[in-house]
């Protein structure tokens, strides 16, 4: 932990890689069942008690107050299942720059506004296909896709933009729907500069049971895999500019007036070397890797000498997963 005279303490590790940002899972919940959905890294476990609005609060205020911590984001599960999340939205807004929401959408078109006025800044939301029985595919789901695009253009009008829309490439599924994404995005856009496309790398390594794909034979997560590479290669060749973003060195290509940025989340050296955020687990744990459930550090009561002492404990356990 360092600090300069006058200045706040801040959260680095042994790495040299400073927090700036804290994702809270705030439920294991979720009303879609992803075929590649990892629960932020906390897999499939049992449903337990979540972690309070009270407790969500006071780590963003101690971590802004003390560590210069200002950017928030809350995921699941889905985090809109959360019936308190307009409240926990309201109040951290005073001590926060930045809150967003990575969500599935299908509740989106009935809170948008609301979450709007309480504070939240911007949503990113999971959209895989444009199709209906390859989107029932994907998440195990009916009749949810036409809800999903009416939350999307009710986040646009609530002005929680730029709206990111995450899709994860399958091979076999949805890899033959960029062009139809950015189209789509095209579309959004009409309304200003208000949508940008996200393209996600697979992480087969959080594997569940086989599955059950469009052949005959059981599928596990690898045999999705898209040619990301391939993909970016395209990308590239068609781009008018290409930008890169200081969080985990990711590529933004600008293709057409769509803005697509490129997600490689696994693998990948650079991703564990440009990491700062520190994760909240939905049972109120410190998690500080993604890809490790070895070395949490539990949260134990909302005073303010013990979140801190936990912040600086996790900080202890930070090693990048790669490049080990």
């Amino acid at each position: 932990m360092k600090s300069v005279k006058g200045e706040k303490e801040r959260l680095i590790d042994d790495y040299g890689r400073e927090i700036r940002s804290l994702r809270f899972s705030i439920t294991n919940r979720c009303n879609l069942n992803c075929i590649y959905c990892h629960r932020e890294g906390e897999g499939r476990r049992e449903l337990g008690e979540e972690i309070s609005a009270e407790l969500v609060i006071e780590i963003a205020r101690v971590a802004s107050g003390y560590f210069n911590i200002r950017k928030i984001k809350f995921s699941g599960g889905e985090p809109l299942l959360r019936d308190d999340l307009v409240d926990i939205v309201q109040g951290m807004r005073d001590f926060e720059d930045d809150i967003s929401a990575t969500t599935n959408g299908v509740f989106l078109k009935k809170y948008a506004a609301e979450l709007a006025d309480a504070g939240m800044d911007r949503v990113n939301v999971s959209l895989d296909s444009l199709k209906e029985e390859r989107y029932d595919f994907i998440t195990s789901s009916s009749n949810n896709l036409p809800k999903v695009i009416e939350g999307i253009y009710s986040a646009i009008d609530a002005g929680l933009t730029p709206v990111k829309l995450n899709m994860v490439l399958l091979k076999g599924i949805n890899d033959d729907e960029i062009v139809g994404m950015m189209d789509f995005v095209r579309e959004c856009n009409k309304r200003g500069e208000v949508a940008i496309l996200q393209l996600i790398e697979l992480i087969p390594c959080f594997n569940h049971k086989p599955l059950q794909g469009p052949g005959a034979e059981p599928h596990t997560m690898l045999n999705y895999e898209a040619d990301f590479y391939g993909v970016e290669a395209e990308l590239k060749s068609k781009a008018s500019a290409i930008k890169t973003r200081r969080l985990q060195h990711r590529r933004k290509y600008f293709v057409d007036g769509v803005e697509v940025e490129v997600v490689h989340p696994i693998d990948n050296t650079e991703f564990c070397a440009n990491c700062s955020r520190l994760r909240i687990t939905s049972d109120g744990k410190i998690k500080p890797c993604l890809l490790r459930n070895d070395h949490l550090v539990p949260i134990e009561s909302v005073d303010e000498r013990h979140i801190i002492n936990k912040l600086k404990l996790a900080m202890r356990y930070r090693e990048p997963f790669y490049g080990r």
